[in-house]
């Protein structure tokens, strides 16, 4: 038996250890997922303050809409659901409806221009209509047609469309409420670049249900923190063992006989002995 016939393989130890090409990218990637558990920390309580923010906001008095010259400074983190209110007459010919899913099945939002005393004009989303009422001939009785006033949510405009569906101006399809989209189609010139959900105070039998604003946030940041770090927990474990197996294994060889050969025929003095026959 050859001195390396401990190793049938030809291997020594040390080739079991992964490479630099592996240990690298791993050493990296430890570092790269504790990162991303750290930053989910952090978002969790920035979507804490949010939710603490707009549930603060959405149960304060309504206060008059921004007027027009300070449309450039509304922004989501101060304003959106932001209690409003604002005056005027409803452009019912230039309605647009939005494909809605709410508690009350599938359907539409009914946005509807609002021109105010003052020229300007806002988006007013009037609430939920079914199916059967998406013909505005089976709502034109009740609609509203002198001046009103409309309270409501300010919310910003939702530009583009929907999950994995755009809006079609060109074939009137609409997903979201995309203010400057809705506004171009329907020729209605400068509006606001928000629009107001409107509560239920102007609901009617037979017209739009209003107040269905749904004010959540989704708030998984602390389950993404806790996948990441068991996973830079997992990898590093990994990194552990492949590394210390190799140290137990050349630990172990330490300890054994410092002289093979010697060992051999030490071994071989026990078996008692040789006679020699002549």
């Amino acid at each position: 038996m050859t001195p390396d016939s401990d190793q049938p393989d030809g291997k020594s130890a040390s080739t079991r250890r992964p490479s630099l090409w592996i240990t690298i990218p791993a050493l990296v990637g430890v570092i790269g997922l504790i990162g991303l558990g750290v930053w989910q920390i952090e978002r969790r309580e920035w979507k804490l303050a949010l939710i603490d923010r707009v549930e603060q906001r959405i149960h304060a008095a309504p206060a008059p809409l921004p007027a027009v010259t300070a449309w450039p400074d509304v922004t989501a983190a101060r304003d959106e659901y932001r209690p409003v209110s604002v005056t005027g007459r409803f452009l019912h010919d230039r309605e647009t409806l939005v494909q809605a899913v709410t508690d009350f099945g599938g359907g539409f939002w009914v946005i509807t221009p609002l021109r105010t005393h003052d020229g300007a004009t806002v988006l007013i989303n009037r609430g939920f209509v079914p199916q059967d009422q998406r013909a505005r001939a089976t709502r034109r009785s009740g609609e509203p047609v002198d001046s009103v006033t409309v309270t409501g949510l300010l919310r910003l405009t939702e530009p583009g469309g929907g999950f994995l569906r755009h809006n079609d101006p060109g074939a009137d399809r609409w997903y979201s409420r995309d203010v400057a989209a809705i506004a171009q189609a329907r020729d209605v010139g400068t509006v606001a670049p928000f629009f107001v959900d409107a509560d239920g105070s102007l609901d009617a039998p037979g017209q739009p249900i209003g107040g269905l604003t749904v004010v959540r946030f989704p708030n998984n940041h602390l389950i993404y923190a806790l996948t990441w770090f068991c996973l830079a927990f997992m990898l590093s474990g990994w990194l552990v063992v492949a590394f210390g197996g190799g140290l137990w294994r050349r630990a172990g060889a330490g300890r054994g006989p410092s002289n093979p050969a010697g060992a051999a025929l030490a071994t071989g003095s026990h078996a008692g002995s040789i006679s020699t026959h002549r």
